[in-house]
């Protein structure tokens, strides 16, 4: 065999695919497949979106690159766009991934808080990134084991347990970092009274409320931010995924007393806000509030979550908007469902053992639903058929 040019981090895959359209991809043997994927939750637009294609090929042919050293444009304008979604008063730090926007917050927590007051405190099962901090953060701890030692200065907690994390509030603690929707974690929702009663215990011990919502920002789960469904104001989100629509690029908003903290030389990126992502940025966010994404999600969120429901193969369903789990019932192997319907040319994934993930592009239609639920059913079958 021919070993790969790449570093094994990912297994070989089974799909190598060339070219995409909307809700449709192309692999290099000529078959089609409907993405309900959405590259985990990125092609908000679907792929190859016309508008976000044209602000790319403008930009190339103007200005890539010149370092943060000197303003351009249109970032500021994008970091005015995304300051007025989360309801003002905030700064924008823009970044290449959703990791490094969560390592900006934690840093920006670190020099908020001072030296003996650093401690992130975030939930059991969440997913923050894979640097070394983030990875930290995350609370899996079967992810930490083969890189310790790690950075010290966090903490964990039973997700939606209060008190478990009041418990945990010593004079120690900095920030709270939790997502609106566990996405790595098995798509497991928070509720109102849990968000609601992390915003008083911040205000009450003089902590920052931090919210990644990298994969469940910018329209995902039927409002702008996650939060957003449970009347919080945070004082730190971070984003990326969908803000570029495939072009990396991600947002660390802050509160302005708490983005305050930063002075030059505290933090810096060769390449976030550059103009060709932050071009990509520009149009994504453009055509979102031209096309009320939130609302539509919203719509067809609710549409294919009762679709799921209504197949005897899955027993719950969860989520918000179309950041979706079908958990399966007992005896069907979500990896293998998953295996099935991409050999019927579905695009989904197991986002644990018995869970299936679907992220469908934020446009997409009541016919690519129905044809979505067609093929699982008839993985599913084939599944049970073979075991």
């Amino acid at each position: 065999m021919t070993a790969s040019p790449l570093m094994p981090t990912y297994p070989p895959p089974a799909v190598t695919f060339v070219r995409g359209q909307g809700a449709r991809l192309w692999d290099d043997q000529g078959r089609v497949y409907l993405d309900f994927l959405s590259g985990l939750a990125v092609t908000g637009l679907g792929h190859s979106h016309p508008a976000v294609a044209e602000a790319l090929h403008h930009q190339a042919q103007t200005l890539l690159h010149t370092s943060n050293l000197f303003g351009t444009v249109p970032g500021p304008e994008v970091a005015t766009t995304l300051d007025r979604l989360l309801g003002g008063g905030g700064q924008v730090f823009f970044t290449n991934s959703g990791a490094e926007a969560n390592e900006c917050a934690i840093k920006l927590a670190r020099k908020w808080g001072g030296r003996g007051k650093h401690v992130v405190v975030s939930a059991l099962g969440s997913f923050h990134g894979r640097t070394l901090a983030t990875l930290h953060a995350t609370g899996q701890p079967q992810k930490w084991e083969a890189f310790q030692p790690l950075p010290e200065g966090f903490r964990h907690v039973s997700w939606n347990d209060l008190d478990a994390l009041e418990s945990a509030l010593d004079p120690t603690v900095a920030a709270v970092l939790l997502e609106p929707v566990q996405g790595e974690g098995g798509v497991n929702p928070a509720t109102a009274d849990y968000f609601q009663g992390v915003r008083r215990l911040c205000d009450e011990r003089g902590l920052l409320m931090m919210v990644d919502e990298v994969q469940t920002g910018l329209g995902r789960t039927g409002a702008w931010f996650g939060h957003q469904h449970f009347g919080v104001v945070p004082d730190v989100v971070t984003m990326a995924k969908a803000l570029g629509n495939g072009v990396p690029i991600g947002a660390c908003w802050a509160r302005a007393d708490v983005a305050g903290a930063f002075e030059p030389g505290d933090h810096a990126t060769t390449y976030g806000g550059q103009p060709l992502a932050a071009a990509a940025a520009q149009a994504v966010l453009a055509v979102m509030e031209a096309e009320d994404v939130p609302t539509r999600a919203g719509k067809a969120g609710a549409a294919l979550m009762a679709s799921l429901a209504a197949d005897p193969h899955v027993s719950e369903v969860r989520g918000l908007g179309l950041l979706i789990a079908a958990q399966l019932v007992d005896g069907l192997d979500a990896g293998l469902v998953a295996n099935a319907a991409l050999e019927r040319g579905l695009v989904v994934n197991a986002v644990t053992p018995t869970a299936l993930r679907l992220a469908p592009n934020l446009l997409v239609t009541d016919a690519e639903i129905a044809e979505a639920c067609q093929i699982l059913a008839s993985a599913y079958t084939d599944v049970e058929a073979a075991s």
